[in-house]
């Protein structure tokens, strides 16, 4: 690992139900809830982490769960479909476990790869592609899903906006991506920093009207830096690019740093210190109710106010 951006470390998106939220991602895809916590600027909502045993940076799919805030409407603007890997040859088992769960699917291919596109409960856009290159990455598994079929993390994500040009220069000259494959209006960009969770894909289309950011929407995209010294290097080259960007803020499991691409999409990059362990032991990931140090003397207001998930 270098000074690169490291590929993607977690994407953030908006769900309605807190229960159905996390039902649906730990038992009907089988994904660890690695930590349960609350939303920084509004303890009275959840904030869950789903990925791998470890909560890999790359496997890490967060939600904020807000109670009846209603759809959202995918467009322009936004990342809108986020592509997880699966092992190869497992496509058929997912479309056979979406089937028993009433979760209905397309069939397609993009750039060479198999894959199926569905929904979850609130409308978020997801795909389980069968990467042409192997992914060893090490899996979660449960009762029904075995190491044969369960997903390996993030493969990709796509951004669909009015035009490429703008993100395509933040992403090339900023965060070190390079164009790879380009087919019409879809672009296909890779880091060289990591072999996995290292693309992102670029769909514009000019008279697509902007989306808007309520359920089943993505909230935000977060690319990974080893460390926190890395990471203010690239504020350095977000600011001289002419792009606003926070100051570092402490997230408890990462530092991080937010900017809005021209396009639209809220980016983040975010660090791999000091991970999810820094405050349970990795057996007992996500049991728990983790609060940040701000909110911990109203905790029990805090746990009153949230929904009940259990």
């Amino acid at each position: 690992m270098d000074n690169s951006i490291l590929g993607l470390h977690h994407i953030t998106a908006i769900a309605d139900d807190a229960k159905r939220n996390l039902d649906f991602y730990t038992k009907v895809l089988g994904l660890r809830l690695v930590k349960k916590t609350v939303n920084f600027d509004d303890p009275g909502t959840y904030h869950f982490y789903f990925g791998n045993e470890q909560g890999t940076p790359g496997t890490i799919l967060t939600f904020f769960p807000w109670e009846g805030i209603g759809k959202g409407k995918q467009g322009a603007g936004m990342a809108t479909h986020i592509g997880y890997a699966v092992p190869e040859g497992s496509l058929g088992f997912w479309k056979n476990r979406l089937r028993e769960h009433n979760v209905g699917f397309l069939e397609d291919e993009i750039f060479g790869e198999k894959l199926i596109s569905f929904t979850d409960p609130d409308g978020l856009q997801l795909q389980f592609i069968e990467p042409l290159i192997k992914d060893n990455r090490s899996v979660w598994t449960t009762a029904d899903i075995n190491h044969e079929n369960a997903l390996k993390g993030f493969h990709n994500i796509t951004l669909t906006l009015k035009e490429a040009d703008p993100t395509l220069k933040v992403l090339t000259d900023i965060l070190g991506y390079s164009v790879q494959r380009q087919e019409n209006e879809r672009y296909r960009l890779t880091t060289d920093g990591i072999a996995t969770a290292n693309i992102v894909d670029i769909v514009a289309d000019r008279n697509l009207p902007f989306g808007r950011n309520a359920a089943g929407t993505n909230h935000h995209v977060a690319f990974r830096v080893k460390d926190d010294n890395i990471l203010m290097e690239y504020r350095e080259k977000v600011l001289a690019a002419g792009l606003d960007i926070t100051p570092k803020i402490n997230r408890d499991y990462f530092f991080s740093l937010y900017f809005r691409e021209p396009g639209g999409v809220l980016f983040e990059i975010a660090t791999d210190n000091p991970g999810f362990t820094v405050d349970e032991p990795l057996e007992s990931l996500g049991t728990a109710l983790k609060l940040p140090k701000q909110y911990e003397s109203h905790r029990s207001q805090i746990e009153a106010t949230l929904p009940k998930i259990d």
